[in-house]
């Protein structure tokens, strides 16, 4: 049985310890990825898709890729992650829900399962709750995974709104972008006319950052988006005057209530 099999069959109390069982493993590894060179670093990315290729699950490359991901980390922005780190990047993964205050480094983990997930090529979604938050990761965070020859694309409102532009960020490895933009794209998405105005492909795997605050308080207020009116107006017309035309009890049944 694989780790990540022990640590789901794991009862709730236990889940804590069975996400500590997985550090020794990537520190066993710390050694080996310090030895690399940065070409050879680079090029596990390009290894670890050739196994996923042959068949290899995306959860057979926790433990290397997160020891890939904290050796780039030291080498590209001078920081390394931390064991509860490693820990809460693992959470992540599994997809649960990773309860870290402020200071505690939470954008350093999330690199972890997103560089993970992000090996597969069907995307990653990274949802901030702000532009200034989703842009700063693209480009912090995002200098890591570019680092390790991942595509990193930016959704916010007024970037890069062409379709062919959005859809370019969202088919990249890795898309970071805020909870309304994303929302409204698919919705946009639900009301295009032909194939070539939609912007998103398949989702696969998200991170939600401040998940409380995106899917509760937020939720209550609800993305509305509407078609032009000028049509729907004509249409309306159009169909008052078939209606008119009908017989009652001949062309359709009446029902008084």
């Amino acid at each position: 049985m694989g780790i990540l099999d022990r640590i789901l069959r794991a009862g709730e109390g236990k889940k804590l310890k069975a996400l500590q069982g997985i550090v020794p493993d990537v520190n066993a590894l710390e050694p080996e990825m310090e030895r690399l060179s940065d070409d050879a670093l680079r090029a596990k990315t390009g290894e670890f898709r050739q196994r996923l290729d042959n068949g290899a699950d995306v959860d057979d490359l926790l433990l290397e890729s997160f020891a890939t991901m904290r050796e780039t980390a030291r080498r590209v922005i001078g920081q390394r992650h931390y064991d509860v780190q490693i820990m809460g990047g693992a959470a992540l993964h599994l997809g649960w829900v990773a309860e870290m205050k402020t200071g505690e480094g939470k954008t350093l983990v999330s690199t972890l399962p997103v560089y993970l997930n992000g090996l597969t090529g069907k995307g990653v979604h990274l949802v901030t709750v702000n532009d200034y938050l989703a842009r700063r990761d693209a480009e912090w965070m995002g200098e890591m995974h570019r680092w390790l020859g991942l595509d990193v694309g930016l959704i916010i409102p007024g970037y890069r709104t062409k379709p062919a532009e959005k859809r370019k960020s969202y088919g990249a490895d890795i898309t970071y972008g805020t909870n309304n933009e994303m929302g409204f794209d698919y919705l946009r998405d639900n009301m295009a006319q032909k194939l070539e105005d939609k912007v998103q492909r398949g989702h696969s795997y998200c991170i939600v950052d401040e998940v409380d605050s995106i899917l509760i308080d937020e939720a209550r207020t609800p993305l509305i988006i509407s078609g032009g009116g000028a049509d729907a107006a004509k249409l309306s017309y159009r169909v008052a005057s078939i209606v008119r035309s009908r017989k009652r009890d001949v062309d359709s049944e009446f029902e008084e209530d």
